[in-house]
C-alpha cells in the first residue's frame, strides 16, 4: 500500500491491529460457544474476554511478531501471545479449530469491511455523476465512434450512460460483498470432528456473517474471486470514464477538461501546458485494480481439501486493490464534482464538418420516399465526400492536399455545406422534391437528435 495512494480509513482495516482483533473476537466468540456447550469451563470463556480483551498496541504487535519469527507461524505466534494475557485458561482457547477457521473468517470480515467503504465510494460518485448529468442534459455535442464525428448526443446523456455503468458495478459489489460474507469455524479438513457446528453458528451470528456449507478447511475462493471480479470491472467503469475526460481535454477538442487550480503547474518545461493528470492517474490506478482478478480466479484450484497457494496472493492484493480502488473512486468523485464543461465548444465541434452529421435523417428520409436502401446509401455518400473534399479532405489524393472546385467555394459561404451539396443533387429533388429538404433542414438537427433525453433520464434515474 503506498501512502501516496491510500485513504487512512481503508488502510486501517488492513493494518495489524485490526486483523488481531478480529482473530481474538474470532477466538473468543468461540469460547463463549464452547462454554454454552460445557466443552470449556463458562470461567474461561469469562477470563478470555476479561484478560484479553485489550487494544493490539504497537508493543503487542510487535510481541508477535517476535514470536513469529521463532515459530514460523503466525497464528500461533497470536495464541501465544494472548495466552501470556489470559494466564494458564488460555488453554481452552482455539480448541478443536484450526489456523483456517481464524484467517479465512477474519478474511471475510475485512473484505465486508472493506466492501462496505466502496459501496459508500460509488453512492458518493453516483450521487456526482447524477447531478451533472441533469445539469448538461441540454448540451448537445457531437457523439463519435472510432473516433470520429457520428450523431449528435448531449454531454448530460454520456453521462448518464456512466452512471448506469457504475450502478451496476455497484449491484455486483453488493452481491460480491454478500458472497464473501462467510465464516468458517469447521476444524481440519472441514469436517467438525473436534468441535460442535453450533459454534461456528455462534461465531458468525457475533461477526454477521453467514456460515459457509462446505469450507474443506478454507472458504472456497470462488467468494473471493466473485469480489476481485467485481472490483475489476468497477475499475474498468473508472478507465472508461477517465479516458473520455482525457480525449474531451485534447487541444484540439477541448470539449470539457479538468479543474486546473489557482497556482497548479502543469509543466516543469511548457507553463502553458493544463494537463489531464487526474484521469491519467486514474487510468493507471484501474490497471492495478484489474491486475488482482485473473490470481483471484487462479485462487479457486487448491489442492485437496486445501493448500496455502491462496494465501501471498490474498496478503498482497486483498490490501492493495481494495486501498487502491477506494481512493480512484474517491479521486474520480472529485474530478467530475469539478469537471468543467465548456458546451460552446461543443457546438462549435457539432457544425464543424458542415452538417454532415445528418447524413442518417437524409438517407431514411430518401428511404421514406422510394428510393431503395443502397441507393439512398450511394447519393447521401456522393454528397458527403463533396463535403469532406471542400474542407480539403480527399482520401484518394495521396498528396493530401486538394485544389478547391468552384462548387467548393460557393458551398464554404453556406451555412451548411451537406445542404447545399444535397439540395443541387438532381436524384435528391427527384425524391423530395424542391421544398422536401428544405423542410428536413429546417428542423432543428440537435433537437431531433437529442428529443428521447428525457425518455433515457427516466430511464436510468427514474421519474
Amino acid at each position: 500500500m503506498i501512502p501516496r495512494y491510500s485513504r487512512p480509513r481503508m488502510t486501517a482495516i488492513w493494518e495489524p491491529a485490526n486483523k488481531f482483533r478480529i482473530w481474538f473476537e474470532i477466538e473468543a466468540h468461540a469460547c463463549d460457544a464452547q462454554a454454552e456447550l460445557g466443552v470449556i469451563p463458562a470461567q474461561a470463556a469469562k477470563t478470555v474476554w476479561e484478560k484479553g480483551d485489550k487494544p493490539y498496541t504497537q508493543e503487542r504487535i510487535d510481541r508477535i511478531d517476535e514470536i513469529e519469527r521463532e515459530t514460523h507461524h503466525d497464528v500461533i505466534a497470536f495464541l501465544s501471545e494472548l495466552a501470556e494475557h489470559v494466564g494458564d485458561e488460555a488453554r481452552f482457547i482455539h480448541q478443536g479449530m484450526t489456523s483456517s477457521d481464524v484467517l479465512d473468517t477474519c478474511l471475510s470480515v475485512q473484505m465486508t469491511q472493506a466492501a462496505d467503504l466502496i459501496l459508500k465510494d460509488l453512492d458518493a460518485l453516483l450521487d456526482v455523476l447524477e447531478r451533472r448529468a441533469r445539469e448538461h442534459k441540454d448540451d448537445v455535442c457531437i457523439g463519435r465512434s472510432h473516433g470520429i464525428h457520428a450523431e449528435p448526443t448531449s454531454f448530460g446523456i454520456k453521462l448518464a450512460g456512466h452512471y448506469a455503468e457504475f450502478k451496476r458495478g455497484r449491484d455486483r459489489m453488493a452481491v460480491a460483498r454478500e458472497d464473501v460474507a462467510t465464516c468458517a469455524i469447521s476444524g481440519a479438513v472441514g469436517t467438525f470432528a473436534n468441535i460442535d457446528p453450533k459454534v461456528e453458528e455462534h461465531v458468525a451470528a457475533k461477526l454477521n456473517l453467514k456460515p459457509e456449507p462446505v469450507s474443506t478447511q478454507v472458504i472456497p475462493r470462488d467468494r473471493h474471486a466473485a469480489y476481485f471480479a467485481a472490483m475489476g470491472i468497477i475499475a474498468g467503469a473508472i478507465e472508461r470514464l477517465a479516458t473520455e475526460v482525457r480525449h474531451l481535454q485534447r487541444s484540439e477538442v477541448r470539449e470539457a477538461q479538468e479543474y486546473f487550480a489557482p497556482g497548479q503547474k502543469g509543466s516543469s518545461a511548457m507553463p502553458h501546458k493544463r494537463n489531464p493528470i487526474l484521469s491519467e492517474n486514474l487510468t493507471g490506478l484501474a490497471r492495478i485494480v484489474r491486475a488482482a482478478v485473473i490470481p483471484a480466479m487462479e485462487n479457486i484450484t487448491l489442492w485437496h481439501e486445501r493448500d496455502i497457494s491462496h494465501s501471498s496472493v490474498e496478503r498482497m492484493f486483498g490490501p492493495d486493490a481494495t486501498v487502491t480502488l477506494d481512493f480512484a473512486l474517491g479521486r474520480l468523485t472529485g474530478m467530475m464534482d469539478k469537471l468543467v464543461v465548456y458546451p460552446g465548444r461543443m457546438l462549435e465541434n457539432l457544425m464543424q464538418f458542415g452538417g454532415l452529421h445528418d447524413s442518417q435523417r437524409v438517407l431514411l428520409t430518401l428511404t421514406q420516399h422510394g428510393v431503395s436502401r443502397e441507393d439512398a446509401y450511394v447519393i447521401v455518400q456522393r454528397n458527403a465526400m463533396k463535403v469532406w473534399r471542400s474542407y480539403g479532405i480527399d482520401p484518394d489524393n495521396p498528396e493530401g492536399t486538394v485544389e478547391p472546385s468552384p462548387e467548393d467555394r460557393e458551398a464554404e459561404s453556406q451555412p451548411s455545406r451537406f445542404f447545399y451539396f444535397l439540395s443541387n443533387d438532381n436524384a435528391v429533388a427527384e425524391a423530395l422534391g424542391e421544398s422536401g429538404l428544405k423542410e428536413l433542414f429546417e428542423v432543428d438537427s440537435t433537437a431531433f437528435h437529442t428529443k428521447h433525453a428525457d425518455a433515457i433520464f427516466a430511464r436510468v434515474f427514474g421519474s
